[in-house]
């Protein structure tokens, strides 16, 4: 059983100045800490389904995962900066400090705000938006932990991002 660890954010947000629409996380896993890369866990479904959602094929490296997701205009980013979290467990995430969005708002297009899951939905509404005022629409999680979604029923949901 891990403990818990009090851990900052370790890599920057993805965006450039043409993003759009902006996908909001909570926190990154051990597989994305240790990959220093958004959804590094290979049965989370996030690079399958914006894949699908794209209709192009699913990246494999960094390099393609960022490419894809400024060709379509979109950015990466999670709505905690640092937390004390136990392994990759949202339930136990506390002491949250959130991510300040101003460099991603000032130096893009991005007007829309999505966020995948209801961690990344509370976080942002309770910090984040009052800086803000821009409303965020919370989507079906991606993790693995969300088995209630097939692939499908996830991108029924997702589509609302394009």
């Amino acid at each position: 059983m891990s403990e818990a660890q009090r851990i900052d954010h370790p890599f920057p947000p993805l965006f450039d100045s043409e993003s759009r629409t902006l996908i909001l996380g909570s926190f990154p896993s051990v597989k994305s800490r240790e990959a220093m890369f958004f959804y590094g866990h290979p049965q989370n479904r996030f690079w399958k389904l914006i894949a699908l959602l794209c209709n192009e094929d699913v990246p494999v490296t960094i390099e393609e995962k960022s490419a894809l997701i400024l060709r379509h205009h979109l950015a990466l980013w999670d709505s905690i900066h640092s937390c004390t979290i136990t392994g990759s467990s949202d339930s136990s995430v506390r002491d949250v400090v959130p991510n300040d969005l101003g460099v991603i708002f000032e130096n893009s297009k991005v007007s829309r705000v999505f966020c995948n899951g209801a961690l990344s939905h509370k976080m942002y509404m309770k910090y984040i938006y009052p800086a803000t005022g821009i409303d965020a629409v919370k989507l079906p999680s991606t993790s693995p932990a969300n088995a209630a979604y097939s692939l499908e029923r996830l991108a029924q949901e997702w589509k609302a991002i394009l």
